[in-house]
């Protein structure tokens, strides 16, 4: 099957590692990868902050850079959420856009569902001898509807222990610009959530988005605890 790879700004900056295990999953079940260089944000820091008229100009630019049919993979389900889900708020008024935007509704998908739910791929032979624990993101669970396709893919990593935290489904405290207006709240959550995951004595907590990622280490690091962060991606790529 060919893809067209669509990787978030964020993963783009500061994860890039997790894009270029993305695209190494990808061709191993089969796909042709297909990355448009020109491909920047999906628009969603400016939606969420407010600026619409700027996320409507980055959701044109992302008609324009994933045209056609070919299906749409990200490894970050947060972005994929606001493409599905979003993009007909920033149209409403433009019958034209709103079929564009219905579109690439259609045709996104975040890493572990295409995986499981597409190609019905649950085994990549990945191998990870280590105890982990799962973070549910909210973007990911409550809009997209994403909880068993990462467990199932975990499930079949040789050597791999995951162990569930109490309050998996409870944020972080990231929320994108949350974090920053909102700092003693968001740290008190970041908190809340390495504590849980402290508990079940697991070595690494895994999530499908990158932000979160990004706040849960920063605790982590501030704090010297013997736990890091890491993308599914990292970790179904180590086959």
């Amino acid at each position: 099957m060919e893809v067209s790879l669509f990787v978030p700004c964020f993963i783009d900056q500061l994860y890039p590692e997790t894009a270029f295990n993305t695209i190494k999953i990808l061709e191993k079940v089969g796909c042709k990868v297909n990355y448009n260089t020109n491909q920047t944000c999906c628009g969603q820091p400016a939606f969420n902050t407010g600026y619409w008229d700027e996320s409507r100009k980055l959701a044109n630019k992302f008609f324009d850079d994933f045209k056609g049919e070919m299906p749409i993979v990200s490894p970050s389900a947060s972005c994929v959420e606001f493409i599905k889900n979003h993009y007909k708020k920033l149209f409403k008024d433009d019958a034209e856009k709103l079929k564009e935007c219905e579109r690439v509704s259609k045709l996104t998908y975040e890493l572990s569902d295409f995986l499981v739910n597409v190609l019905k791929v649950e085994n990549l032979g990945a191998k990870f001898p280590h105890k982990v624990t799962y973070h549910d993101s909210c973007s990911a669970l409550r809009g997209y509807g994403i909880k068993e396709q990462p467990r199932k893919l975990l499930a079949n990593v040789e050597g791999l222990e995951l162990i569930e935290m109490n309050e998996s489904e409870t944020c972080c405290g990231f929320g994108g610009t949350f974090s920053v207006k909102n700092t003693s709240i968001s740290s008190a959550m970041a908190e809340k959530k390495v504590e849980n995951a402290v508990a079940t004595g697991a070595e690494y907590i895994i999530s499908t988005e990158a932000s979160c990622l990004m706040n849960i280490n920063g605790y982590c690091k501030k704090h010297n605890l013997p736990i890091k962060g890491i993308h599914l991606a990292d970790i179904l790529a180590n086959f």
